[in-house]
C-alpha cells in the first residue's frame, strides 16, 4: 500500500521522540540516571570496550586541538576495513547527520519511505526542503508494510512503488528499525540495480548491519552511481555519547555533499575511538556470542509469557501487546525504559520495542513482565 504525505496527516512533533532519554525518566522518578535500565536504546550491552576507554584517557590531553575536519586517518582506516576508496567516505556526528546532509545537498523531488521505519528520514526530507514553496517541496510516498507479512519489505513491491511514483530517492533501513527484520543482500541488490536503471538514489541505512555484517552492500557502491550506504558506530560499538557515523557515496556525489557539510562535526575522541574499534576483533566476536545467547534467552521468555514478538536480525525486538501503553507505564515506574512505538508511522499504541541487554538486565525485564502478566491474569485481561 502506497500513501503520500497529503493522504496520511501525521503529527511530526510526535516523531521527535526516540529511545535513550534516561534523563527525563530519572528526573520524573527522582533517581540517578545510572539506576535506569534502558531497553529503549538498542546499544551493545558490552558497553564501550576497554581498549577504547584506555585510548580515550590518553587522548584527553589533545582536547585543546581542533579535530581533523576531513577525518583523514579514520577514513583511511574505514577504507581498509571495507576495501573501498577513502574518497568515497564522509564521516558525521552520527549517521543521522548524513541523513540530513543528503536531503539538503541532493534535494530530491519524490521520496519513497517504508512504514514503519526510522522517523528521521521523513523529518530530514521535510526540514531539508524548507523554506521551499508547496510546489517545490519533495513529495514523500510511504510504502506501508503489513503486520501479516511480519513487516517484511518485499523487493518487487518496493521497486513498483519507486516506478509508480517516479521517485528520485528512496530510503531502505536494513535491518529495519523498529522491526529488526533484515532484507538479504541479494534482495537489496535487486532493488539497487533497478533504482540505478530508474535514476533513483537508494539510501541504504545499515546502522544495525554490524550484527549481520555479511549482508552489507557497502562494496557495491563503486559499481552503482545511485547507491548510498550509511553506517553507525554508536550501536554495535556503544559509542552513543560520542556520536559517530559515516556514509559511503559515489564519487560524483561527494563534492556536492561536502559543499553542504558543516566543519568539525566529528570530535577528536570520536575519531580516535572509531579507529581503535575497527581493529578490535575480540570485542566483535564477544558481541556476537553475547547477542546470540541473550536473544535466545529473551525469545524463550517471550514465548513462555505468550508475548507476540517479531523475528529480529538486530539487537532489539518489536513486541505487540494489547496493553502496551499500560505495560510501558508500569515498567517505567520500576525504572525500566522501553520504546513506545506509537509514534512510528505504520504502528500504533499496541507496539513496544526492547533492546537486547546484559543477562542480568534481560532477566529483570522477563521477571517484571511475568509480574505484570500475573496482574493482568487476575484482572482477566490478556497480555497479548
Amino acid at each position: 500500500m502506497i500513501k503520500n504525505r497529503e493522504q496520511t496527516k501525521h503529527n511530526m512533533d510526535s516523531d521527535l521522540g526516540h529511545g535513550g532519554n534516561i534523563y527525563r525518566l530519572a528526573e520524573e522518578l527522582k533517581m540517578h540516571e545510572r539506576k535506569i535500565i534502558d531497553f529503549s536504546a538498542s546499544i551493545n550491552p558490552l558497553g564501550v570496550s576497554k581498549k577504547i576507554k584506555a585510548e580515550l584517557r590518553k587522548r584527553l590531553k589533545y582536547l585543546d586541538n581542533y579535530p581533523d575536519p576531513d577525518a583523514k586517518r579514520l577514513r583511511k582506516q574505514l577504507a581498509q576495513y571495507h576495501g573501498i576508496d577513502p574518497e568515497m567516505i564522509l564521516c558525521g556526528n552520527g549517521s543521522t547527520e548524513l541523513i540530513y546532509l543528503a536531503s539538503r545537498a541532493l534535494k530530491p523531488k519524490s521520496v519513497l519511505i517504508p512504514a514503519p521505519t526510522f522517523s528521521e528520514y521523513e523529518r530530514a526530507i521535510l526540514i531539508g526542503q524548507e523554506p521551499a514553496t508547496t510546489e517545490q517541496r519533495a513529495q514523500i510516498r510511504y510504502l506501508v508494510l503489513k503486520k501479516e507479512d511480519g513487516f517484511e519489505i518485499r523487493p518487487d513491491e518496493f521497486i513498483q512503488a519507486i516506478q509508480d511514483k517516479d521517485c528520485d530517492m528512496a530510503f531502505l533501513c536494513n535491518p529495519n528499525n523498529p522491526t529488526g527484520l533484515l532484507l538479504k543482500r541479494d534482495s537489496v541488490m535487486k532493488i539497487a540495480e533497478t533504482a540505478k536503471d530508474l535514476k533513483c538514489i537508494l539510501v541504504v541505512d545499515e546502522a544495525f548491519i554490524d550484527f549481520c555484517p555479511e549482508e552489507t552492500v557497502i562494496n557495491e557502491i563503486q559499481n552503482n552511481p545511485y547507491l548510498i550506504v550509511l553506517r553507525s558506530m554508536t550501536k554495535f560499538y556503544a559509542l552513543t555519547g560520542l556520536r559517530l557515523g559515516y556514509g559511503v557515496f559515489p564519487k560524483h556525489l561527494t563534492d556536492r555533499l561536502k559543499e553542504y557539510k558543516e566543519p568539525w562535526t566529528v570530535n577528536n575522541l570520536a575519531q580516535r575511538a572509531a579507529v581503535v574499534a575497527l581493529k578490535d576483533r575480540v570485542y566483535r566476536n564477544e558481541t556476537f556470542r553475547l547477542i546470540e545467547e541473550e536473544k535466545r534467552f529473551l525469545e524463550n521468555g517471550f514465548k513462555k509469557l505468550g508475548i507476540e514478538f517479531f523475528h529480529s536480525d538486530a539487537n532489539f525486538y518489536l513486541l505487540k501487546l494489547n496493553n502496551a501503553k499500560e505495560i510501558y507505564q508500569m515498567l517505567k515506574k520500576k525504572g525500566i525504559l522501553v520504546r513506545d512505538c506509537s509514534n512510528f508511522r505504520g504502528l500504533d499504541s499496541t507496539y513496544i520495542r526492547v533492546a537486547v541487554k546484559s543477562h542480568s538486565e534481560n532477566t529483570i525485564l522477563i521477571k517484571e513482565l511475568t509480574a505484570i502478566k500475573e496482574t493482568y491474569w487476575s484482572a482477566k485481561k490478556p497480555l497479548s
